[in-house]
């Protein structure tokens, strides 16, 4: 079965263009939405995901009423191509999974798609190390300061509970503990 998913971003756009088409194209069950394509949760994408069957074709009129990025994109194929369905782009004809181009296509896609994950990954790691070899602190800035922890690591080492010491500073136990047990950075 053919079944169609239109999406408009505003309550001001029509559907209107795009069910036509979707019909013309012999669809034969239509998804509807009126949401930005940037929303994270688009019900009606997600249920007509969840009703496809073997053999079932998604179409659209553009890729973009689809997906915004060709991550998302290929996220969604991947979810379709799971189902066993194909998917159709009526402006797009190379997108198109149920002809073997399509499917060589988007298994392109995918390819260029996971290589650029991996340079953003390699990009990211040498910023980070580069960063770190420049003394530019990463994680959570700590609640306490050097003198603090300093005097801190002295309450404790002459009788002073835990639970009243981060009382005196305003802090969890656990910073405490994290303090007296961290190695001296003073």
């Amino acid at each position: 079965m053919k079944i169609g998913y239109a999406r408009v971003s505003t309550k001001d756009q029509t559907l209107e263009n795009q069910l036509s088409r979707l019909a013309d194209a012999g669809c034969e069950l239509f998804f509807e939405e009126k949401i930005s394509g940037a929303a994270r949760k688009r019900s009606r994408l997600e249920a007509m995901l969840e009703q496809l069957r073997k053999d079932d074709v998604v179409v659209v009129t553009k890729l973009d009423r689809l997906a915004r990025s060709t991550t998302e994109l290929l996220h969604i194929a991947e979810k379709i191509n799971e189902k066993s369905a194909g998917l159709q782009s009526l402006d797009e004809p190379w997108a198109d999974t149920t002809t073997p181009a399509g499917k060589m296509i988007m298994t392109v896609f995918g390819g260029i798609a996971e290589f650029e994950r991996s340079l953003i990954l390699t990009r990211t790691q040498e910023g980070r190390e580069a960063a770190q070899a420049r003394g530019v602190p990463f994680g959570r800035p700590s609640k306490l300061r050097n003198d603090q922890k300093g005097l801190v690591r002295e309450l404790v080492k002459n009788g002073q509970s835990i639970a009243s010491v981060a009382r005196t500073f305003n802090v969890h136990p656990a910073t405490i503990y994290r303090c007296i047990n961290e190695k001296d950075t003073l």
